[in-house]
């Protein structure tokens, strides 16, 4: 099969290096590369050239961003041709389109590696869902955020230093906003629960990112034999589910709190197979590329996973509900004293917690919250 591979980054060039290493029945005809970029005689700028070219059978986006992505994604699919993307972003914002343009076009769109690197996560839930639905999911989806927590913990670190110290090892942007603030999670979690639930996942769900955790919040919840985790997480049942991405204190015994450097951690509960885990590299050249020759591997083989959104489940915040913490100078109402510096209130959804995050955030730019895992 030929194929093109549209940006040349840290991705395409992985996955460029492995079909050329490893995959002698696919072939890189053409790269969508910068004007100035031009270093290789497969390479051209225009896109055209790629859409038009009846032997490329498909593309491979690993742009990143929405635009001009969302327009290349639409064009190759309406001219017939199967898709590959590990762009999150893309995905997340128009997961529903690019499935109902699939199935007109009767070509494959494949998005394992938007979630979980080279986890295979999308797969998984696919199986799963082969013979039951998907109750639950969570996970460490972002390496970035856990790279910073743990090397908090075991440097004794500020933040703002770890968090250089993750731009020079390549770990984390130079502007890390997407990462720190929940927004890559936020995308990941939006496209596992599409999957896992089969609904257009809302784009309105609650989500708070670790930009504020402090050493001495690592410490308070340490008395208490907790850690910090971004958490991305999705429950369904009885036609309603819900979603949310925020920081979680989970105990120290649980293989979350245990997850060390930039690794990823997943989960999903369904009622005959109950808990899975898969744990693995979650970004990176190599990890992202090796999950998107594997869907080409998949596609070549005959393989069109379909994605039916019309389930019609009903978003339901109070789903999610539980204890959360604050620490703040703000006054929270309802809240009990928990630690110095911070209360909790025993009782909030997502969307509450996030509500009373933001009206702290007015009076005390510093808040920290963090939701306290049931299993803690």
């Amino acid at each position: 099969m030929k194929i093109a591979i549209l940006g040349y980054g840290t991705v395409g060039r992985g996955v460029a290096q492995i079909i050329e290493e490893r995959v002698p029945e696919v072939e890189v005809a053409r790269i969508l590369e910068l004007p100035d970029r031009l270093t290789d005689p497969r390479m051209t700028p225009n896109y055209q050239d790629i859409v038009d070219d009846p032997a490329i059978e498909l593309v491979v986006e690993c742009m990143g961003g929405i635009e001009p992505a969302h327009t290349f994604i639409l064009q190759a699919l309406n001219a017939g041709k199967h898709v590959v993307t590990s762009n999150k972003a893309v995905v997340a914002a128009h997961f529903a389109e690019f499935a109902e343009a699939a199935s007109k076009a009767g070509v494959g769109l494949l998005i394992e590696a938007s979630v979980g690197g080279g986890i295979p996560w999308i797969a998984s839930i696919e199986k799963v869902r082969r013979i039951e639905d998907v109750q639950s999911f969570s996970g460490i989806m972002n390496g970035t955020t856990n790279y910073i927590v743990y090397s908090m913990l075991k440097d004794g670190a500020d933040f703002a230093e770890v968090l250089s110290k993750a731009q020079e090892l390549g770990f984390a942007e130079r502007d890390p906003t997407a990462d720190i603030d929940g927004i890559d999670v936020r995308n990941k979690t939006i496209i596992s629960a599409s999957v896992a639930f089969d609904v257009a996942c809302t784009q309105d769900l609650p989500v708070s990112g670790i930009r504020n955790l402090t050493k001495y919040d690592l410490s308070l919840f340490g008395s208490r034999d907790l850690t910090v985790k971004l958490i991305g997480r999705g429950v369904q049942a009885d036609g309603r589910y819900a979603v949310s991405v925020e920081p979680v204190a989970v105990s120290t015994s649980t293989l979350e709190a245990n997850v060390p450097t930039n690794f990823n951690l997943v989960t999903l509960d369904a009622p005959s197979i109950g808990e899975l885990k898969f744990y693995g590299q979650g970004a990176g050249s190599l990890p992202t590329g090796n999950a998107i020759v594997q869907d080409i591997l998949d596609c070549v083989a005959g393989r069109r996973p379909t994605y039916d959104f019309s389930r019609g489940l009903v978003y339901d915040p109070a789903m999610l509900h539980g204890p959360y913490v604050f620490r703040t100078e703000a006054t929270i109402p309802g809240a009990k004293f928990y630690e110095p510096g911070a209360v909790i209130v025993d009782d909030l959804t997502a969307t509450q917690a996030r509500a009373l995050l933001d009206d702290a955030l007015k009076s005390d730019p510093t808040t920290f919250m963090a939701a306290v895992s049931a299993n803690s």
